[in-house]
Formats: C-alpha cells, sequence, structure tokens
C-alpha cells in the first residue's frame, strides 16, 4: 500500500480545471431551474400543461441517457478537452435558443441542445479529475456535485428578479458562453510532463470508441458502481420530487412546502464539499460509508412521521448531508480498477452515468405506481431502495484502499 507521504505530488493548475468545471456545472443547474424558478410566466406564454412542463424541466437529463456512453468512449479516444468544447458550442446556441422559443417543441428542441454539454461534461469528470488530482479524485468529485446545489439555489433566488424571461435567458446564457471560452482557452487534458508516450497515442487512435467501452463494459466492478449510484440517485429524484406534494398533504402551504423541501439542498451542499475529505481521514472508508448511507436510509423513510417544525427541518438537512456523502467517491471508484485507469475512465464514466440516468427515471416510476398517494409507504421504499446502496458498496474494493495504492 502507498503511504500518503510517497502519492504522487499534484499540479497546482488543478484548481483551474476543477474551477472551471464546477461553474459549468453550477450554471448548467441554473439555466435547467429557471424553468422551474420562473413557470408561473413560462407555463403561459408557452400554453403548456403540467406534464409538458415537466418534460421541459427533465429535458437537459434527458439527452444524457443517450450521449454519456458515446461521450466516454470518444474522449477516452481523443481528449475529453475537446469533446466537451463542441459541446459547449452546442449548448450555449440552445441556450440562446430559447429566446426564440414560443411553442413547447421549440423549447423542448432548444433545452435539448443545452443539455448536450453538460452529458458530454458529466461522463467525463472522473477522467478529467482522476488524472488531475488522482489521489484526492473524490475530494474534485464533492465539489463538483456541491456546485450543481448552488446553481440551483442562485436560481430559485435570482432568475424572479430579472425584469423579463428574455432578460433572465440572456444572462444565463451569457454566463454559459464566457464559460465555454474559458474551458476552450484554459482547460487542458494532462498536467505538464504527464503526456502519453508517442507509441501510446498511436496505439490509442488505432483502437476503436466501441473496443473502449467493450473494456469498461468488461469490468464488473464498474457495473456494481453504476447500479449502487443509480439506486441511490434514482431514491433521492423520487424523494426530492414528492417532497413538496407529500408536505401539502399534511397541511403545508405551496409555498410553504417548497421551502420545506428546499431545506435538504443545504445538508446535500454541505456532504457532497465536505463528506469526501472526511471519510478520506478514516483507516477504512465502507464502515462510515455503510453508515452514512443507512442513517440517511432511515431519514428518508421516516420522513412521514417527522413532526412539522424545526423537527422536520433537521431531519431534512440531516438527511440531504448523509444522502450526498458517499456520491462523489462512489462515482470516482472506477479509475482505481486496474482494468479502468485513466485511459478507459471516460467510458466507465459513461457507463455509470447512463445507467444512473435510467435509473433515476425508472425508480420514481416504479414506486409511484407501488404506492400511488400513499406517502408514507411512498417514502418507506424511497428508503429501502437507498438502503440497497449498502449491497453494492460491500462488495466493491474499499475506497480508501484502492485511493492509496493509485
Amino acid at each position: 500500500m502507498m503511504d500518503e507521504r510517497q502519492m504522487p505530488k499534484l499540479s497546482n493548475y488543478r484548481w483551474v480545471i476543477l474551477a472551471i468545471a464546477a461553474l459549468l456545472d453550477a450554471i448548467s443547474s441554473y439555466i435547467q431551474f429557471q424553468i422551474s424558478a420562473l413557470a408561473t410566466q413560462i407555463m403561459p406564454e408557452l400554453h403548456i400543461s403540467p406534464a409538458q412542463f415537466s418534460s421541459l424541466l427533465m429535458a437537459p437529463m434527458l439527452i444524457a441517457v443517450f450521449l454519456s456512453i458515446p461521450a466516454g468512449s470518444l474522449a477516452d479516444k481523443f481528449g475529453a478537452k475537446k469533446i466537451v468544447a463542441i459541446g459547449c458550442v452546442i449548448s450555449v446556441l440552445g441556450a440562446y435558443g430559447r429566446l426564440i422559443a414560443h411553442n413547447f417543441v421549440t423549447m423542448m428542441i432548444m433545452l435539448l441542445l443545452f443539455g448536450v454539454y453538460m452529458a458530454l461534461l458529466n461522463a467525463n469528470t472522473l477522467k478529467l479529475f482522476g488524472t488531475w488530482f488522482k489521489q484526492d479524485t473524490n475530494l474534485a468529485m464533492g465539489v463538483f456535485f456541491a456546485s450543481a446545489s448552488i446553481g440551483i439555489m442562485l436560481s430559485q433566488v435570482t432568475s424572479p428578479m430579472f425584469p423579463s424571461v428574455e432578460a433572465a435567458y440572456i444572462f444565463s446564457s451569457s454566463v454559459l458562453l464566457v464559460l465555454t471560452i474559458c474551458w476552450i482557452l484554459f482547460v487542458k487534458d494532462m498536467p505538464a510532463g504527464e503526456e502519453l508516450p508517442p507509441e501510446a497515442v498511436k496505439q490509442d487512435r488505432a483502437e476503436s470508441s466501441m473496443e473502449f467501452f467493450k473494456t469498461a463494459a468488461r469490468s464488473k466492478k464498474t457495473w456494481l458502481v453504476a447500479l449502487s449510484v443509480g439506486c441511490g440517485m434514482g431514491a433521492s429524484e423520487a424523494f426530492s420530487g414528492i417532497l413538496p406534494q407529500a408536505f401539502v398533504a399534511r397541511g403545508m402551504t405551496p409555498a410553504g412546502a417548497g421551502m420545506a423541501a428546499a431545506v435538504g439542498t443545504i445538508g446535500s451542499l454541505c456532504g457532497s464539499l465536505f463528506g469526501p475529505a472526511l471519510i478520506n481521514k478514516a483507516r477504512k472508508a465502507k464502515p462510515v460509508m455503510m453508515l452514512v448511507t443507512l442513517l440517511g436510509g432511515l431519514l428518508i423513510a421516516m420522513t412521514w412521521y417527522i413532526p412539522i417544525g424545526m423537527p422536520l427541518t433537521i431531519a431534512l438537512i440531516l438527511g440531504g448531508l448523509f444522502g450526498a456523502i458517499t456520491g462523489p467517491i462512489m462515482q470516482s471508484l472506477p479509475i482505481t480498477f486496474p482494468e479502468i485507469g485513466p485511459k478507459y475512465a471516460g467510458s466507465a464514466g459513461g457507463l455509470v452515468g447512463t445507467v444512473s440516468l435510467l435509473l433515476s427515471y425508472c425508480i420514481p416510476v416504479i414506486v409511484s405506481a407501488i404506492a400511488g398517494r400513499n406517502y408514507a409507504l411512498t417514502f418507506m421504499i424511497q428508503g429501502l431502495v437507498f438502503v440497497i446502496t449498502i449491497i453494492f458498496m460491500a462488495i466493491l474494493p474499499d475506497a480508501n484502499d484502492a485511493r492509496r495504492r493509485k
């Protein structure tokens, strides 16, 4: 096992890479949730139903289901910078295109185009951060995860402050344009001095993108990570999506229910930012990860029975905290597998992204079909699905052991 003092020295430029990637993640969530923050103006303007509104809100995520695997495989072959840069250009066009979208179909097309760059970036964060942060990959993933929560909160707070929907669109699209330029100018695929030798470059280019993906798909441990992340994400998505309705059913006003549901984001932000660093300090990661997952699942399951007020607020914050700690660590695991490493990290990230997004769509639907409007049963099933991820954690290598071996 590699001693902490023998771990490779990391380039200071890694913080530039992380800053640009995290800001791109934040503006992605900001733009996506402008649909939610400006719903009272957008829905009448586009003449859309609540179901169509939900489709628009999820459109940027939907495109990722189809792009994650090819995005990872292409990045393994050509480099993450080029692939994500192309996606950013397409997404800028989609973001500005919202200004001319005056019906459901046009807006759906623009939001699908906008979602392209995040599909490509999410599929390649493992490759990018693994190359630059190495043994600290899970810390970078934690910051990246947290940036999405910040984007959502800023969107909900600031979007209604703009004088018009168009002004809100122009602002967010322009920020994305600036960050796209930053990505093209400042992001590098590898630290200086770590370029692949010419022989390896020739070998990589001779290997097709499908061969990259097949190599990643043969890794049983990568599939276990994908299933674990998918179950955790699916349970969390189902939980977050049903909270406002459940709280209204308990007697809250719609505004109060929305505020209460947003409280969990505070815990998620803290869990993503500080959880990986705390687990890194443990001798073994598995026991800590399994414990916080169990606690998070129990809090989800008991949500219906927790008294409204301070007890519920504390439970939601703790639930968000425990629920977000393990995500960045699990997402960063595949690059530590001998059969994956940096070379196939993009394909592995694409596989994990596709499976987890599919499960995040399917699990809420299945839970709703089973429980209907029985919110107590709904929360219990969601908590159980979240706890199931413990099984995958138990089978996979310990994250701290794998990190120290890198």
